[in-house]
């Protein structure tokens, strides 16, 4: 064989490899809690 069709079939071979061995991770996103609390309308002079 020749050195041409060995490095296509290596190239061929780690592209199979890497598309079948793919690892999907599961990722949750969580929003944060706010650190103060809106403040409430309670009056105008209170």
């Amino acid at each position: 064989m020749s050195k041409s069709i060995k490095l296509l079939a290596t190239l061929g071979l780690f592209a199979l490899v890497a598309a079948c061995s793919h690892d999907e991770e599961e990722f949750v996103v969580v929003d944060p809690e706010p650190i103060s609390t809106e403040p409430t309308y309670t009056g105008k002079y209170k």
